[in-house]
């Protein structure tokens, strides 16, 4: 234990090197993901990214705010544009639209990755329960040569066996159905 604490210690205030290696690599991964990204893409994104923002907020505050009280005629000389804000109304209107679309681009986009990174969980959990298995396994082998009582619970039996995604998925799936009926 004081070997991995040490460990630890030495590289970076608690994070060891397979962690560095994993950050160095996802980092990596998402500069080549941006990189791929078309220019529309980017484009949606930075829209997006500002239509989100205070500044937005403050910015249609200015804006709009300025608008509505020139045009209630609350300015003394200076001409009213609009005064039915009807104009108003369609510029909003179509400032919403757009901006709409722009969000829809980028939530398209996010995810499309979303769904990479659940199936790249997905394959990694299935690989880990194999590998667990099999360790449960050989452990639960080697505790009954060695005449541990525990290798021989029916707990064990029951973690070693093989799980079916498949199976487990129609379970969830008729588990569903039946509260959805019910």
């Amino acid at each position: 234990m004081a070997a991995a604490e040490s460990a630890r210690g030495a590289h970076g205030g608690g994070v060891t090197p397979i962690v560095e290696r994993n950050i160095a690599a996802l980092v990596e991964r998402r500069r080549q993901d941006y990189d791929a990204t078309s220019a529309h893409d980017k484009i949606a994104d930075v829209v997006t990214g500002f239509a989100g923002s205070l500044k937005f907020v403050y910015l249609h505050l200015v804006i709009y705010g300025a608008w509505i009280v020139i045009n209630l005629g609350w300015v003394p000389g200076v001409t009213r544009f609009d005064p039915t804000f009807v104009v108003l109304a369609m510029v909003a209107s179509v400032e919403a639209i757009f901006i709409s679309t722009f969000v829809l681009v980028s939530q398209n986009r996010m995810a499309a990755q979303s769904e990479r990174r659940a199936e790249l969980d997905l394959q990694i959990s299935l690989l880990s329960e194999h590998e667990i298995t099999r360790l449960i396994e050989l452990v639960t082998e080697m505790g009954q040569r060695m005449g541990v009582e525990a290798a021989d619970r029916r707990e064990l039996q029951e973690l070693a066996a093989e799980v079916q995604p498949e199976a487990v998925l129609d379970r969830l799936k008729a588990s569903e159905s039946g509260r959805a009926g019910g």
